[in-house]
């Protein structure tokens, strides 16, 4: 909240005692306080400091006024850009016109006599009211720049273009691309600049969900329909209502689920686990897989219904090394993230390391370009140099930089301090190595393993390999 020595507050009303008096109070209380006799008045003077580069933090203004009363003036003030919080002051034959006018766009109503202690508490809820929306406007900023799609070049600029058609209708859209390249960016971005922006955005990993546990992650349970529902639970269909519903890799969901995911973006409706009732959902659904969806529907894998309903919207993600003029972009928009979430000074980087940059595969993509420099951001001490970034990215065979280290301690499983550290720290590096031979592939990997992916998925998650 504005404190009150920073708030000005403009006091509208014909009664020049009213005006007196409210100006006295709100000084004492630190305000600065602008009088107008009616709402003609009250236009001139904002239009007299806004010409100084002032504007009021509130108008306090009363209902019946001659020349231009305080429903005109909340009218007229309605149609000018970040309009300030308004309070009507009436008397008590005028309440009833009163709460028209908050239904109107004011914020709140003060009835003759006035009170000085309702007075100043209506304020500053007010004042407080419009600091949250200000710092509500502020975390979406920052939150949709989280998730800018980067770069200049000719690929990207096709795609943003694409992006923008496409968000404003509501079909459903396929994303395609290989890991790292920013699939689930692309899907944001849809929902964010889309009529649905205001709705939830709801993502789901297919492939991270045992295959007996999908339907009810989906499509929710009802108390009791099997062992372990304890409470009844919605789905993602049900939490995605009036938004979008993300399905990444959608190629890794089983046959069975495909079939009701079918019907479900066929009727509009879900039915929970253990329920009878049809429940109707109103969701705008974006698929991304690194899967060829095509060759997995000749191999009878994917359901050629599922992939022509999905397949509305083609979007194709590049690979980065289809973009490599982008990376300088890239980094420094990275480079900025990093600082900020960690709370220090941003990292410069030396043209040479950028140039550097640029002359990698990057076979881990976006995702593979920011790891490394968040390593960088960490090691190195001042502006990062090629140097650093040649010797993070000697450190593994290949894909070493491209996924992050294991969340344990130490470097050596034999340098641990009991077992329990030992066997983690182990397990961890195991992982960590295959992920790599794979190029980071979960799927192969889970494959090479013998191990069902979903159980895959947890321990990447356990160990933060993921």
């Amino acid at each position: 909240m504005p404190s009150p020595q920073a708030s000005i507050v403009l006091v509208v009303d014909d009664d020049s005692d009213i005006c007196v008096a409210l100006e006295m109070i709100l000084q004492y209380e630190g305000f600065q306080v602008w009088t107008a006799s009616n709402g003609k008045q009250a236009l001139q003077r904002l239009d007299h400091e806004e010409e100084h580069g002032l504007r009021p933090n509130l108008i306090l203004s009363d209902v019946k006024m001659p020349e231009m009363d305080g429903l005109s003036l909340l009218e007229a003030l309605q149609e000018r850009p970040d309009c300030p919080p308004v309070i009507m002051v009436s008397g008590h034959a005028d309440v009833a016109t009163a709460v028209d006018a908050v239904k109107r766009g004011a914020v709140d109503f003060i009835e003759k006599p006035l009170d000085q202690n309702r007075v100043l508490v209506c304020i500053q809820h007010a004042l407080r009211q419009t600091e949250l929306r200000a710092e509500n406007k502020g975390l979406r900023r920052q939150l949709e720049s989280s998730w800018e799609l980067i770069g200049h070049s000719a690929a990207m600029r096709a795609l943003v273009e694409k992006v923008q058609l496409a968000a404003a209708s509501d079909v459903p859209i396929l994303i395609t691309g290989e890991n790292g390249t920013g699939k689930e960016v692309v899907a944001r971005n849809l929902h964010l600049s889309g009529p649905r922006s205001g709705g939830a955005f709801v993502a789901v990993n297919c492939a991270a969900i045992p295959s007996e546990l999908i339907e009810s992650e989906l499509f929710g349970h009802e108390k009791g329909s099997f062992t372990g529902a304890h409470d009844r639970r919605i789905g993602h269909f049900e939490a995605a209502n009036g938004g979008t519903l993300f399905l990444d890799e959608i190629g890794d969901m089983p046959l069975a689920a495909q079939a009701k995911v079918l019907r479900a973006l066929e009727t509009r409706e879900v039915t929970r686990v253990g329920g009878s009732q049809a429940i109707q959902v109103d969701i705008r659904v974006v698929a991304a897989t690194n899967a060829d969806l095509a060759a997995a529907v000749e191999e009878k894998s994917f359901r050629m219904d599922l992939f022509y309903r999905l397949n509305v919207v083609a979007l194709r993600v590049p690979a980065l090394r289809e973009r490599p003029e982008d990376i300088p972009d890239l980094a420094h928009h990275f480079l900025g993230v990093i600082a900020r979430r960690a709370g220090r000074r941003e990292r410069g980087i030396d043209p040479a390391a950028l140039e550097f940059l640029k002359a990698q595969e990057f076979p881990g993509n976006v995702r593979q370009l920011r790891n490394v420099l968040e390593a960088a951001h960490v090691f190195s001490e001042g502006a990062i140099g090629k140097t650093d970034l040649e010797h993070i990215l000697a450190e593994g065979p290949g894909m070493s930089a491209a996924l992050p280290q294991a969340n344990v301690a130490g470097e050596n499983p034999f340098d641990a301090e009991t077992f329990e550290e030992f066997k983690n720290q182990s397990e961890a590096l195991f992982f960590r190595l295959k992920l790599e031979g794979n190029q980071g592939n979960v799927k192969r990997t889970a494959e090479e393993l013998g191990m069902q992916r979903s159980h895959l998925y947890k321990k990447l998650d356990r160990y933060g390999l993921k």
